[in-house]
Parts: structure tokens; sequence; C-alpha cells
């Protein structure tokens, strides 16, 4: 975010966070087109959006948190992640080993950004080793001035198929209700009905739900407004949005793979698609035609019949590549065909992973 220009995109009615590339301008004689980094949709989220920041320094903290502060309802420090591309550089999940530098960021952000934009501070953290030391760094936490924590219910080497650790949120909830600071759970809340009766058996004050929301983002609807609802309809519904925002066709076809059960036969139709319109006939969402073709056009999205002709589908070799590179020419060859056979199979979500960043989404009652 460091770095960004915001602006205010009338045709959308969205605020955009833009900025040039960092890897440098490929063609002096062209116009640099600034990068999308960030989007937000005032009408659509306005003060119900928590912005998390990955960091590991307070001053770049704050510096980030400024830029986005006024658009915002809080900012959430991600001190949980477990993936080596934020514990490598000191953030997410590797906070916890060095809770003072946690500790400095909170109380940084507390003190600079509270007091100009009036929002929340919060923190989103794992289990340790031990319920003792879990123990002294929440104590530590709430009293950094904080007005809210997460807890994820599993130590960071555990992964998401091993069941949540349960046993010390009361205790985690108590600390915090005692300082004031709200008190979210986190790991296997699937439902906002689970949710609701999971709330007062631990004392917390409200539940976040990742990848059951991944799936199927109906979850945190209330059970008298229809609960969960069939998939399809997420599917159009998240069509819609993504098409009233013009998002970036592969981030959403990464996120369809998320929101389309894998073991149905048209999960792998989806992972052919290249376009909003080819996705649109997939769906026999006819009604959606014309907006589709219209995003399509905005995206620069080239319709699969014209890219073909123009030779620029993606499984074509590169022909210089081969001729130049002897074994790195040969291995690029056949990394090629190793994903395009992956491309046949219809690709997974975990190989995709690599592609696209996740969503995370809370509920709080």
């Amino acid at each position: 975010m460091i770095g960004t220009t915001r602006t205010y995109n009338d045709k959308l009615k969205t605020i955009d966070f833009t900025r040039l590339p960092s890897h440098g301008q490929k063609d002096p004689t062209k116009e640099q087109k600034e990068s999308l980094i960030f989007r937000i949709h005032p009408e659509r989220e306005g003060k119900q959006l928590i912005f998390q920041i990955g960091t590991s320094d307070p001053e770049r903290a704050v510096a980030a948190s400024r830029i986005v502060a006024a658009d915002v309802a809080g900012i959430d420090v991600n001190a949980g992640c477990p993936k080596p591309f934020s514990t490598s550089g000191g953030m997410g999940a590797a906070l916890l080993q060095t809770p003072d530098k946690l500790c400095a960021i909170l109380e940084a952000l507390v003190k600079e950004i509270v007091p100009e934009f009036e929002i929340g501070i919060s923190v989103k953290i794992r289990l340790l080793e031990t319920p003792e030391k879990t123990r002294a760094l929440v104590e530590k936490l709430v009293a950094t001035g904080i007005t809210g924590l997460t807890i994820h219910c599993r130590t960071t080497p555990m992964r998401p198929r091993e069941k949540a650790i349960r046993e010390q949120l009361k205790m985690i909830a108590d600390i915090c209700r005692e300082a004031g600071v709200a008190c979210l759970m986190n790991g296997d809340v699937d439902t906002r009905a689970q949710a609701e009766q999971l709330m007062p058996e631990f004392g917390v004050d409200g539940a976040m739900m990742a990848r059951a929301a991944e799936a199927n983002s109906s979850v945190f609807r209330p059970e008298a407004e229809g609960g969960v609802a069939p998939w399809k309809e997420v599917v159009e519904e998240y069509l819609k949005i993504s098409m009233d925002v013009e998002n970036r066709w592969g981030n959403t076809k990464f996120l369809l793979g998320h929101l389309v059960p894998g073991k149905l036969p048209v999960y792998q139709q989806v992972t052919q698609t290249k376009s909003y319109q080819q996705i649109c006939k997939l769906f026999g969402f006819d009604h959606l035609d014309s907006k589709a073709i219209e995003t399509d056009e905005a995206l620069n999205i080239v319709p699969l019949s014209e890219g073909q002709k123009q030779g620029k589908g993606r499984g074509k070799k590169n022909k210089s590549a081969l001729a130049a590179g002897g074994n790195h020419g040969q291995a690029r060859a056949v990394e090629g065909e190793k994903r395009k056979g992956l491309s046949d199979r219809g690709s997974t979500g975990s190989e995709q992973q690599a592609v696209e960043a996740q969503p995370l989404v809370a509920l709080q009652v």
C-alpha cells in the first residue's frame, strides 16, 4: 500500500489505490499504466470493512494504515499467517515469537491512527505452545489499547485439516473481557448458526469464518433469512458483483474454484473458461450476457476465437526460448506441457493458490 495513489473511480463508484509497477517500464515510448493494488466499494462495504495488514515494523504499519484508514472501519494486524511468504519477512505468525515487536506495532497504530481517524485497531493471533504462554501473550496484547483480538484456535504448525483446539478459548475471552477488548474465535466455524451456538458456550463476542466463507459466502446469512444458499445461487450473485466492479478475471476465476464444488463435472469446465462471457454461458446465465460482454471489453479480454487467430493463446510454445535455452529452454517446454496437462484435467484450488491471495471475512454479532 505504501506508494499507492488514492483516486475515486466515478464509473465503478469505487475508491482505487494504484501505483506504477515495481518491475520497471518495458517500452519507454509507451505510457506506463498504473497497477490496481486495492479497491473499495463504499456503498457495498462502507464502514463494515476491516483492513488487515501484514507488517513487521511499527513505522511502516502506521504509514500503510494512514493511506487507507479514512475509508475503513478498522485496521487489523495479521499475527497468525503461517505461510513462508509472510513469516520469512518477520510478519504473520513470526510475530508470535517476537511479542515486544508485535506490541510495539499495535501501540504505534493505537497512538497514531486512532486519534486521527477514530477507528479501532485489532490483532489476529494463534495459540502458542502452552496455555501459559498464550495467556502471557494475550495479557500483553490487550494492554496495548486495541479494541479487538481474534484467536485462531490452532498453533502455527497446525494445518486446517487438524481439529481446532478450543480448550483455551474461555480463558482468552475472560482476559479480553476484563480489558474491554472484543474477542472473536476462529477455526472450524462453518455457519452463522454454529457461531451463534458457540459464542455463549465460550464467552466470545463473535466468530471469524474463512474457509467456509470462501466456499459459500452466504454462511453469514441468518437462518431467518434463508441461511446457507445453494452454491449456484451464490455463484450467480458473485458474478454480478464481480462484473459490477470489473474484478480482474484471473481473481474471479480463482474464487469460482472455491465456490463450485470440485466433485461436479462442471468444475472442470470452469477451469477451462477464459472470460466472463464464457462462464455466464456455461452456467446458463443468459440474462447476464450483455453485462459479461461489457465487462470483458472493459478488461480487454480478447474472445477465445480472436485470441486463437492472433496467436495469443497461453498454451503456445515459446520457440525462441527452445532455440536459445538448451536445458533451460527444454525445461521450460516440459513445464509448459505439465501446466497444459493440469489445465486439461482441471486444476485444483491448491494448484491455483500461488496465483491469487485469499480473502478472510469476519462475523461479529
